[in-house]
């Protein structure tokens, strides 16, 4: 009997530990389009994009550990921003009227994803690097008026965590998202971008990320 109670001592704790197959990886922050804006703008013009390039950036992915270090699985972020600029019209009979324009911008990424982590470890302190190819899609809204694009795109982070249980890790996260639209559609109707006027869809973010295991 005590020889029984000593293995299930001993082998529950390594049967568990092996059922730790599944990574869940939820994060939220800032984050800052890069993409180069076009010369020649008021400075209305440049205060509005500067709004409308940065905002909220959501973050979730889960993850097959494959073995102690790999693992597979699926990759979602979502940023969003708004800005609002007040601008002139000339009106028919000689006069002005000053129009607000609202704009509510979303760029989203969904694909496959591969994670390389030391989560296995002994120590607390963890790290881990994810990188994803899948499609990223674009939406902006502005009153009536609504542009969309979608193409191929890349999403990759870099985390630093800390084990403040064994199987929950928080920490600091680094993310680039990437993509390049050449065709949008405006309320519907396709449209081609010139050359040197594509629609750069990358971004930087620094968020918390927490990491779940079971």
């Amino acid at each position: 009997m005590k020889k029984l109670i000593l293995s299930l001592m001993i082998g529950v704790p390594m049967i568990l530990s092996a059922q730790k197959k599944f990574s869940i990886i939820p994060s939220g922050g800032y984050a800052w389009r890069v993409a180069e804006k076009p010369s020649g703008l008021s400075q209305a013009e440049k205060d509005y994009l500067n709004k409308l390039s940065q905002g909220f950036n959501f973050d979730v992915a889960a993850y097959y550990n494959l073995n102690t270090s790999i693992g597979l699985g699926l990759k979602f972020n979502l940023f969003s921003s708004s800005a609002q600029m007040n601008y002139t019209v000339n009106m028919p009979d000689g006069t002005y009227a000053v129009v607000m324009m609202d704009t509510k911008d979303q760029i989203t990424f969904i694909g496959p994803s591969f994670i390389y982590s030391n989560f296995n470890s002994e120590t607390k302190h963890k790290l881990y690097y994810d990188l994803a190819l899948g499609m990223i899609s674009y939406k902006s809204t502005t009153g009536n008026v609504v542009i969309e694009g979608s193409n191929l795109g890349l999403a990759a982070s870099i985390a630093y965590q800390y084990a403040i249980h064994p199987n929950i890790f928080v920490g600091p996260q680094f993310g680039y998202t990437a993509g390049t639209l050449k065709e949008m559609k405006l309320n519907g109707n396709t449209m081609e971008l010139p050359e040197g006027q594509y629609e750069g869809l990358g971004r930087v973010s620094l968020s918390l990320a927490g990491t779940f295991r079971f």
